[in-house]
């Protein structure tokens, strides 16, 4: 949520930067029903002293003037009473307003009008050539018996999937070394959240109101299934003041995600690449504002760290302001080669979402023994995302004899396994 005062202060600032990731926000109502809270505060202050001072009016009254003073004090206090209500009602209408509202983008992000204007960083690795056709993931975990899409949809339905064997296996080897690199060697503490959250804490991190279309939802609980480890992780310490000294806060997370992926109809419908149901290693810093650039590439760099180990060629790309998601004020993508499909593929979103989560989710600290409290800044980044690294894993290290080569940092996590063949 962006800063009350600052939108009342800089309107035209904040439309311009809302023309620039072409996004719409209600400026000039949010700036209306502003006003009208404000003017109806003051209406309701004077009101209420000068029911305070009719109050004293009638204790000094003398006994036959009492009950007229007290009838008009009534009317004073319905009055009050009505414009309280409608207090109520503004501030409810004007915080709906401003939860609509997205984030503003972080000076450095650049301009562009769609994804074709980010702007690729560096990269990794150089992508594999090969002496064969390589095939795509499907074929060769279909082949392999690792995968399996028949029962997966007779289970649950389309985009679903079934990892058997030695594919279940190897994302398991996946998500545990990334959490043992993170937490052995970047400083992480690892947490295992629930996987359904109250309402508050997707509002917290802003996948609602906007997104509620693409969330799965309990509605007699009103429970909501987490779509990223971001949601429950950040909210650990919603409504809290924490001390300088406890920041910088870095954890990581397993979970399984679940998403609708309505805004995906009809694409990548083949594959692992979009499931309603999938797992991913999430990281999540709480840091000062201070920190925070510096932070978000420390992130990016322990995000890298898992690719680079698997020596999966990737690149690393910065969103421009059309394409930052939601929350987000800085944006960098890791994409990963996956040559069966020819495709790069994101496995991570490295986001500085500066205090937009902290304001919805009043986490602030103290900068100093009895200072006033500040917002903290918050970042998150996948670290990494699976499937698609697993897809990466498959496509770019398939054999000419439909084989899979484990990657060198696998192996001890699958007992030595050196290859997957068929059965």
């Amino acid at each position: 949520m962006l800063d009350l005062k600052f939108i009342r202060e800089h309107p035209d600032e904040l439309r311009a930067a809302l023309t620039k990731m072409h996004e719409e926000a209600s400026i000039d109502e949010i700036l209306e029903a502003d006003e009208r809270r404000r003017s109806l505060l003051t209406e309701v202050e004077r009101l209420k002293q000068q029911l305070n001072e009719r109050s004293q009016r009638v204790a000094r009254a003398e006994a036959g003037e009492r009950p007229r003073l007290i009838a008009a004090n009534r009317d004073l206090s319905d009055r009050i009473a009505a414009l309280d209500s409608e207090v109520r009602q503004v501030e409810q209408r004007l915080n709906d307003l401003l939860l609509l509202v997205p984030n503003m983008p972080h000076p450095d992000t650049p301009l562009g009008d769609s994804e074709a204007d980010n702007v690729i960083v560096r990269t990794w690795g150089e992508p594999r050539t090969f002496d064969f056709e390589p095939k795509p993931h499907w074929e060769i975990g279909e082949n392999l018996g690792i995968i399996d899409f028949e029962r997966g949809v007779k289970i649950s339905g389309t985009r679903f999937y079934v990892l058997r064997g030695l594919g279940a296996r190897l994302q398991r080897a996946l998500i545990t070394l990334m959490l043992d690199v993170h937490v052995q060697h970047h400083g992480y503490t690892e947490v295992y959240p629930p996987y359904m959250v109250k309402r508050e804490c997707m509002v917290g991190t802003g996948q609602l109101p906007k997104f509620a279309d693409n969330l799965y939802h309990d509605d007699e609980d009103d429970m909501w299934f987490i779509p990223t480890a971001e949601v429950p992780v950040t909210n650990l310490f919603r409504e809290e003041i924490l001390e300088a000294d406890q920041l910088p806060l870095y954890h990581v997370a397993y979970s399984a995600n679940f998403r609708r992926e309505q805004m995906a109809a009809g694409r990548d419908t083949r594959g692992l690449k979009r499931g309603h149901q999938f797992d991913k290693v999430e990281l999540v810093k709480h840091v000062t504002p201070e920190s925070s650039d510096e932070e978000l590439q420390k992130l990016i760099a322990d995000a890298e760290d898992i690719l680079r180990r698997l020596e999966l060629p990737y690149r690393v790309t910065q969103m421009c302001t059309a394409d930052l998601s939601f929350s987000a004020a800085m944006k960098f993508d890791l994409e990963t080669w996956a040559p069966g499909v020819q495709e790069w593929l994101e496995c991570s979103s490295c986001s500085n979402f500066g205090d937009f989560q902290a304001r919805r989710m009043n986490i602030r600290y103290r900068p100093s023994p009895g200072a006033r409290p500040r917002f903290v800044h918050t970042l998150n980044g996948s670290g990494v995302a699976l499937p698609r690294t697993l897809i990466a894993v498959i496509e770019n290290y398939q054999q000419a004899d439909g084989s899979i080569a484990i990657p060198e940092a696998l192996r001890p996590y699958m007992g030595g396994q050196e290859r997957i063949t068929a059965a």
